[in-house]
């Protein structure tokens, strides 16, 4: 046995049986349910539970956040949606149609943050649109982060399922 096949016998390189694979899941979702609109939701809580500064700190950087959200979406919005449906359909076509695992895990990992995407996006429209602040606006991103808790839920399921098929389908070689 030559040193890179013991090498690649510690270290599994399949996308769902690799270690490294699922700490990057659950840091995506960790920091995506954690950063709310750009806001890290703890200045949230502290906002609603303290007042004063805390509340116009709060409503300020989600100001900055919304208004660099939107101007994002109407200067290369379409551009971007244009990218992102062009490579979701290619890692869908390259992971499902033939089979290629590593685009399988990207294409399981992009899917639903496309979501989340699309989700700030029109929240951040919404709180523009009806120029939110104090109990409305801690509503709205508490209602946002529920959301984004609950897509990363199924996308976590969806992909432990997936992956738990794909390496009992293909045995411990890969074959």
């Amino acid at each position: 046995m030559t040193l890179t096949d013991a090498l690649f016998e510690l270290i599994d390189m399949r996308s769902f049986s690799n270690l490294w694979f699922w700490i990057a899941l659950a840091v995506m979702w960790s920091s995506a349910s954690h950063w709310v609109l750009g806001v890290p939701y703890d200045m949230v809580l502290r906002a609603r539970r303290n007042g004063g500064d805390a509340v116009t700190d709060m409503e300020d950087l989600v100001r900055i956040n919304v208004s660099r959200l939107l101007y994002i979406g109407r200067m290369s919005g379409l551009w971007l949606a244009g990218i992102v449906c062009f490579v979701l359909t290619g890692l869908g076509l390259l992971g499902f149609v033939y089979w290629v695992e590593f685009a399988q895990a990207l294409f399981l990992l992009m899917l639903p943050m496309t979501l989340v995407g699309l989700l700030s996006l029109n929240t951040a429209r919404l709180i523009h649109d009806t120029a939110a602040s104090g109990e409305d606006l801690y509503k709205r991103l508490f209602r946002h982060r529920v959301i984004i808790q609950f897509i990363g839920m199924i996308s976590i399921f969806v992909t432990a399922l997936w992956g738990m098929y794909t390496n009992l389908a293909l045995g411990p070689l890969g074959i």
